[in-house]
């Protein structure tokens, strides 16, 4: 008997759908479109690059089911759907994640049966107790550990110029003009951008950055400056070293957005439209606010949304949480962020 079902949770990963935002489209007087990727079953749009990265390093003859460790540094999105994907394929899973992440990432990725290791988020990228490192020294200590390295395995970007690049083309019936998207690994927007852009070259990727990134500063003048400071209550966006997945030629313009709007946006969003999404993605509405004056009627602007808000209820969900960082408490965000 054949059955109408997936073979596995793999099969579930990508097709994610594209959602108008009603109210934003009418205050824009535009039409803006959320890629909710949050949808995908880890909950995130980590669950396309690593899929992607597994399958090559497969497909390389580089893990062995049972025995690879599969080790990665990861703000946390990452992380669960590294240790989901590991769960279902039988490899081992360490995850070396920043102490600003939120809990509810955490123990996604303990639940899934994977090591959590956590770092100090306020050490340069060389330290030795920084994530990058330490997932480094992990992976050449531990047997047969395999370094996943998102920032700098290409199969991140080739995942999204494969999938969601092509998705969105499909989706908006090939008149998207404008996608908004935060900027971390690089891996979602550069694979998209590129995707795109060769289909028109006339749709705008522009990026959403944080305070002390250094990606914004690197886009416009090619200079790497290791002394700005990041300082950023949001998880995944912005980034204190050159990922080689951040493809500039392919990304219009980095927009340096505002913590505390940003987060204000998904509070308001959930209120508004119904869609719980992470700070990431009130980073990318923020960029796309900032642009607003150069929308016309006719624009179909895409705004990705990469995660889902129930990874942050101890956070940015959390009335307490928001009081404690100067934000105005959920029930009383009640005005139109203009």
């Amino acid at each position: 008997m054949t059955l109408q079902a997936k073979e596995s949770i793999l099969e579930v990963i990508g097709n994610t759908p594209l959602v108008k935002l009603q109210a934003l489209s009418r205050d824009l007087n535009c039409n803006v479109y959320a890629k909710l990727e949050g949808i995908n079953p880890g909950l995130s749009v980590k669950d396309r690059t690593v899929l992607s990265m597994i399958e090559q390093a497969e497909k390389e003859g580089k893990l062995i089911p049972g025995k690879t460790t599969i080790v990665e540094a990861s703000s946390g999105n990452t992380g669960y759907s590294l240790a989901m994907i590991c769960a279902v394929k039988g490899y081992k899973c360490i995850v070396t994640v920043k102490d600003k992440a939120s809990k509810e990432k955490i123990n996604m990725i303990k639940a899934m049966g994977a090591k959590v290791v956590l770092c100090p988020s306020g050490v340069k990228p060389n330290n030795p107790e920084s994530y990058y490192q330490k997932a480094k020294t992990i992976s050449e200590t531990v047997d047969n550990g395999f370094y996943i390295n998102q920032n700098y395995n290409l199969y991140n970007q080739h995942a999204h110029y494969n999938t969601t690049g092509p998705e969105i083309w499909e989706q908006t019936n090939e008149k998207v003009s404008y996608i908004f998207s935060p900027a971390s690994t690089g891996g979602t927007i550069s694979g998209v951008g590129k995707f795109l852009k060769e289909q028109n070259p006339t749709i705008k990727v522009i990026a959403a950055d944080s305070e002390g990134s250094v990606l914004k500063k690197y886009h416009e003048t090619e200079e790497y400056d290791t002394t700005l400071k990041r300082k950023t209550m949001l998880e995944g966006v912005g980034k204190d070293i050159i990922p080689p997945n951040v493809s500039m030629d392919n990304i219009d313009e980095f927009v340096l957005v505002d913590d505390e709007r940003s987060v204000e946006n998904i509070i308001h969003l959930a209120k508004t439209e119904g869609i719980m999404t992470g700070g990431s993605s009130g980073a990318a509405l923020e960029a796309m606010r900032s642009k607003k004056n150069d929308f016309t009627p006719e624009d179909v602007i895409v705004v990705i949304f990469s995660d889902h808000g129930s990874k942050y209820l101890s956070k940015f969900f959390d009335t307490e949480w928001q009081v404690d960082n100067g934000l105005e408490s959920i029930e009383n965000v009640i005005r139109f962020l203009g």
